[in-house]
């Protein structure tokens, strides 16, 4: 039995799938239907290439997940064949679950054709897992993550996975995850109006000014610093460390490159590398080289204070017309299911990092396999 990420990875996106599936959550009513009538009724006549790739293309992680946790947990009981019951049979009960579950939405629609579809990609990431098996790529990756990282690395890599989807959502700020005061007030406010609670709750006033250049440089360098501690802190070697790095710069770049693509076109993906952003990340990238000799144990201390300072900043940052009109063409577009996903990973991840870091603090560090 082997240790993996595969498992915390594997639950973390199913959660996200329950999100993206139910949402928006209002409105839930009774139609006098049975919740599996959806499996007896006609295939939709109305259904896109897109809608189809996207049922697809959302169960083949977990398919993958589920199959490569099993295959690393017990390699010997049952095989790519067990790996691929186990798979199938938790994605596909989730998947039933959730369309029957649509049944009481009115702004959902359960569907045979959606569970089917989310059944072949659930066997395609199956397969996937399997392949890789077979190859013996899982077997090095074994080897590399028992050379390079320490023994408790699975939430860092898992947290260091989520990232990038993560950057996904649009952010006021380049690489900026865990905006959530304004929203959290608006929510509160909502919640407790027309209770005596509403004057307890504390009024901001929405910010106006954009953060100046300096303070906007400051933010991004910290948006990259703040994964590059993560990553130090359960791997020693030094030449790790730095490739790690700049697989995270590059990691970073594409995810928000990405995001600006599918907001506003192609031909504006780098339209948010701004003079102020690039210094920004060339000042990110110089701190996390001087950080790669610190202690592991250093790195997670450091990493608290560089977490509540970033989010401190990004909390200052006003909505500007890019960011607004950003989150319409989200909210309101094809993406809309995706953007849930992204958004709540982007909201919660510099939270869950913190959480991290104080478990780790108070747990104590893990021995080294081998020296920097």
């Amino acid at each position: 039995m082997h240790k993996t990420s595969a498992g915390p990875l594997a639950l973390a996106y199913g959660v996200l799938i329950v999100y993206a599936s139910l949402y928006p959550f209002d409105g839930w009513r009774v139609q006098g239907l049975a919740p599996w009538a959806f499996l007896a009724s006609p295939w939709p006549q109305w259904w896109t290439g897109f809608d189809m790739a996207a049922n697809v293309a959302g169960y083949a992680p977990l398919g993958f997940l589920i199959a490569l946790a099993r295959l690393r947990r017990d390699p010997a009981a049952g095989g790519s064949g067990g790996a691929m019951v186990v798979s199938l049979v938790a994605a596909g009960t989730l998947s039933f679950s959730l369309e029957a579950l649509q049944t009481f939405l009115p702004s959902r629609v359960p569907s045979n054709l959606d569970l089917g579809l989310n059944l072949a990609g659930t066997v395609l990431g199956a397969l996937l897992a399997s392949g890789l098996e077979r190859l013996g790529l899982l077997q090095r990756w074994s080897r590399f993550r028992r050379r390079w990282f320490v023994d408790e690395a699975r939430g860092a890599l898992v947290l260091l996975a989520l990232w990038p989807a993560g950057l996904l959502f649009p952010a006021p700020l380049p690489l900026g995850l865990g905006q959530v005061l304004e929203r959290t007030q608006l929510a509160l406010a909502e919640w407790l109006e027309y209770t005596p609670f509403i004057d307890w709750l504390p009024v901001r006033e929405p910010l106006q000014q954009p953060l100046g250049q300096g303070t906007e440089l400051v933010a991004v360098a910290l948006g990259l610093l703040v994964p590059c501690l993560l990553a130090f802190s359960i791997m020693g070697a030094l030449r790790g460390r730095l490739a790690l790095m700049l697989l995270l710069l590059a990691a970073g770049l594409a995810a928000s490159a990405l995001s600006a693509a599918l907001s506003f076109g192609p031909a504006n993906a780098w339209a948010w590398l701004s003079l102020s952003v690039q210094l920004g990340l060339a000042g990110g990238l110089a701190l996390a080289v001087l950080a790669v000799w610190l202690p592991r144990r250093g790195c997670v201390a450091l990493l608290l204070p560089v977490l509540v300072l970033h989010l401190a900043l990004l909390n200052q940052a006003p909505a500007n017309a890019y960011y607004s009109l950003t989150l319409q063409a989200w909210e309101q577009g094809r993406f809309i299911r995706f953007n849930g996903l992204a958004q709540w990973i982007g909201w919660c991840w510099p939270y869950a990092a913190l959480a991290y870091g104080l478990l780790r603090l108070s747990r104590g560090d893990a021995r080294p396999r081998i020296g920097a």
